[in-house]
């Protein structure tokens, strides 16, 4: 879990989206790391198994749930430092449609992290995906935690849809 949280470091009112089918540890883990910033986790929350979360992590707390992979979440324009998307994209009926949705809600220089089950995603379609949809310095890490890929991509300020 540490080498997964030691991926970004949050400033104070540092916010992430976190597309999910299960909240989990890592949901709680980010709850945490925010608190002490005093950050925002949006939580949208996708079909599957879903944990309690645990409360006064000083850490603000928004929460939807979105019915079927055929729909998107909702988020607000340049709202998110970071967006972690777990066991979400490979099943969307339009991951395209997502990742315009993510691309948007990113304040520039920001990160996607997409998380996936080893073996679950083809890692090259989805940096393919990344590259389409004007994400920059796309790469696979596979050794942060046992049992995942973590893809990631970076909006660039001045690169493609980024002003």
């Amino acid at each position: 879990m540490e080498q997964f949280l030691a991926l970004f470091t949050p400033q104070p009112g540092y916010k992430i989206l976190d597309i999910t089918a299960h909240s989990d540890a890592l949901t709680a883990a980010l709850l945490q790391r925010l608190g002490p910033v005093n950050g925002r986790l949006s939580l949208a929350q996708y079909p599957g198994e879903h944990l309690p979360l645990p409360e006064g992590t000083g850490a603000t707390l928004q929460q939807q749930t979105v019915p079927d992979f055929a729909k998107p979440f909702r988020a607000l324009p340049r709202d998110n430092d970071i967006v972690f998307i777990r066991d979400v994209l490979h099943r969307h009926s339009q991951p395209e449609r997502i990742l315009r949705a993510i691309y948007t809600t990113l304040a520039n220089a920001a990160e996607v992290i997409i998380v996936t089950e080893t073996g679950a995603a083809d890692t090259d379609a989805q940096l393919a995906l990344l590259e389409r949809a004007d994400f920059r310095a796309g790469n696979v890490i596979e050794e942060v935690a046992e049992g995942v890929t973590v893809v990631m991509g970076k909006k660039m300020h001045m690169w493609g849809n980024g002003l």
